[in-house]
């Protein structure tokens, strides 16, 4: 089938984005042909669909290779993703070293997304020499960017003071901030201290949020977690979880 473009389609990143959702085949087609016409974040967004298999065959070494091309002409987005591609070996051999690269020339250009990844493999040791406080400081400079996940992180910092003095209030506010920010796992640590509130109405409510967005390692984590809950609400949830658990296991039908 020929789809017929226009050329402020073909050549405009934000609306090719858009049309992802609207029609993925549609869509890989305009990206593809506005990566070879050189549209820097058309060619970002060819290897994440190649990554992806949205719209297109997936084919994870062209991903890299359309993701270093992107990168190689600054677009931090795909330099964050080389790094991603390193690190799980998507399309290469897995190498963290190589991966914390990426990330730290990303992280120092100021994308969030590569902040909170360089941020994670520091506070591992993974491809890296471990450095908490290194990590807490990328956490921090990315929470205050608006990145949720790295709101999380830092919470967790303040509440155990890790590289920094306890503060209950602060890290309160940071799972607070994560929650309503979207990121699953926030959901789960802002419910916790409001059922140690007292507050389970409250509590119920973000669980249910975390389990719904929930990925598979984070069930499988959570769902033991709740099984050992005080309140009684609370604990029934490790049902769900655990139930929501299988099912990702089993894979669609």
């Amino acid at each position: 089938m020929t789809f017929q473009l226009r050329r402020e389609e073909v050549l405009d990143g934000e609306r090719l984005k858009a049309m992802l959702d609207e029609s993925p085949a549609r869509a890989a087609q305009a990206i593809l042909i506005a990566a070879r016409e050189n549209l820097l974040d058309a060619q970002a967004l060819l290897g994440q669909i190649l990554l992806d298999g949205q719209g297109i065959e997936q084919d994870l070494p062209l991903a890299l290779r359309w993701f270093e091309i992107a990168a190689k002409r600054g677009h931090l987005m795909a330099r964050n993703m080389l790094g991603r591609c390193h690190e799980h070996g998507w399309g290469c051999a897995a190498d963290a070293a190589v991966a914390a690269g990426h990330y730290r020339i990303a992280a120092d250009a100021g994308l969030d997304w590569a902040m909170y990844n360089y941020a994670n493999l520091l506070a591992t040791g993974r491809g890296v020499t471990e450095d908490q406080g290194q990590a807490l400081a990328l956490y921090r400079r990315a929470a205050g960017l608006g990145h949720a996940k790295s709101m999380n992180l830092l919470g967790r910092y303040l509440e155990e003071g890790q590289c920094c003095p306890v503060d209950p209030k602060a890290a309160r506010d940071w799972y607070r901030r994560s929650a309503v920010g979207g990121d699953f796992r926030g959901q789960f640590s802002y419910a916790a201290v409001l059922a140690d509130e007292g507050n389970v109405a409250e509590a119920l409510g973000w669980l249910r949020k975390a389990l719904a967005g929930g990925n598979l390692n984070f069930l499988r984590v959570a769902s033991q977690a709740l099984a050992s809950a005080a309140d009684p609400q609370i604990r029934a949830l490790a049902t769900d979880y655990a139930q929501r658990q299988t099912e990702l296991e089993r894979g669609p039908l």
